[in-house]
């Protein structure tokens, strides 16, 4: 994964994510939990996202939108999600939100596949 795009993703909050069912029915969430974990995967916890998770569990195929509406740039990354619900990753996310009194239900694993830098627009 690019740095420019890890340095956006750190910024940027929310990150959109969308998925679609096997029948292509589609689901966008905004995920505030959105972050880096390795030049390869990213992931973000699901707390209140069933319909996210339905078409996970049909098509793990993802494609998640970070964007800047101050400059409108940001990144576009595509993947395949893998749902966890036990281990360090799922722990963490569950320590993250505990102070905040919001249930995890699970992380979302996303083996990244591709990145696409938007760049800002020039205006002028």
């Amino acid at each position: 994964m690019p740095q420019e795009a890890k340095k956006m993703i750190a910024a940027i909050q929310p990150a959109f994510v969308a998925t679609a069912s096997k029948n292509g029915k589609p689901n966008v969430s905004p995920k505030g939990s959105f972050r880096v974990l390795d030049d390869e995967h990213v992931a973000f916890a699901e707390i209140a996202s069933p319909g996210t998770i339905a078409n996970l569990k049909e098509n793990p195929q993802v494609e998640v939108i970070v964007f800047d509406p101050a400059t409108w740039g940001g990144c576009r990354i595509r993947g395949k999600a893998e749902i966890i619900e036990s281990g360090d990753l799922f722990e963490s996310f569950k320590s993250q939100f505990a102070p905040l009194k919001m249930k995890v239900h699970s992380a979302i694993k996303i083996a990244v596949e591709d990145v696409a830098i938007m760049p800002p627009m020039k205006t002028g």
